[in-house]
């Protein structure tokens, strides 16, 4: 008798445990990486790098396409220097690759008609957006700048962006310094950006 109560004592536990198993979460799929301070482009003085924070940046740290990026699901860091060069990743998971695909276009346009839109916003500024070609990582990424100038008080800054897309992830680089277009490393932002995309998974 005790040798029946302890065989169903034992499948009953058995038992338990399979439901357990059927019933217990998914372990969460892993978190894109983001770039380290390291594989900025090249500066000076040596880039430092935020901790990676959830949401996007409160203060239009992208520029036109600040409005664009969902809060939710979304996560990025800053980078600076000491010389007045910054920067920021953003990365998004879509729900689906549809919709990460809708997003880089949302992103694209905006970058592209960011200097038109910057100067309706701003009487006496002005700013040129020009788009530098899709690079050949994962589904894509695409790089733009915008050089603006204040004629008011003489000054200039130029920004590099590129936006690529990793099955749903999408993720969005901006750099940001004083100066030209001609100042700033265009080759060296390519090169980022397909880091950028390739750590993402």
């Amino acid at each position: 008798m005790n040798t029946f109560r302890t065989a169903l004592a034992t499948a009953a536990a058995a038992a338990l445990g399979l439901a357990a198993l059927a019933t217990a979460p998914a372990q969460a799929a892993a978190q894109p990486a983001f770039l380290a301070a390291s594989q900025m482009p090249a500066s000076s003085t040596p880039w430092t790098a935020t901790r990676i924070f959830t949401g996007v940046p409160e203060n239009g740290g992208v520029l036109c396409a600040s409005y664009k990026i969902p809060a939710q699901n979304s996560r990025y860091r800053e980078f600076r220097t000491e010389l007045e060069t910054n920067a920021v990743q953003v990365t998004n998971v879509a729900r689906t690759e549809a919709d990460a695909v809708k997003l880089v276009d949302a992103l694209r346009k905006s970058l592209a008609g960011c200097g038109a839109q910057l100067e309706r916003q701003n009487p006496g500024l002005k700013a040129v957006s020009a788009y530098h070609g899709k690079l050949a990582v994962e589904e894509g990424a695409w790089v733009y700048s915008l050089d603006t100038a204040e004629p008011q008080i003489g000054s200039t800054d130029i920004h590099l962006f590129s936006v690529g897309r990793d099955g749903r992830t999408v993720t969005l680089v901006r750099w940001g310094q004083m100066g030209d277009l001609k100042d700033a490393p265009l080759t060296a932002f390519r090169t980022t950006t397909k880091t950028a995309v390739n750590k993402l998974y």
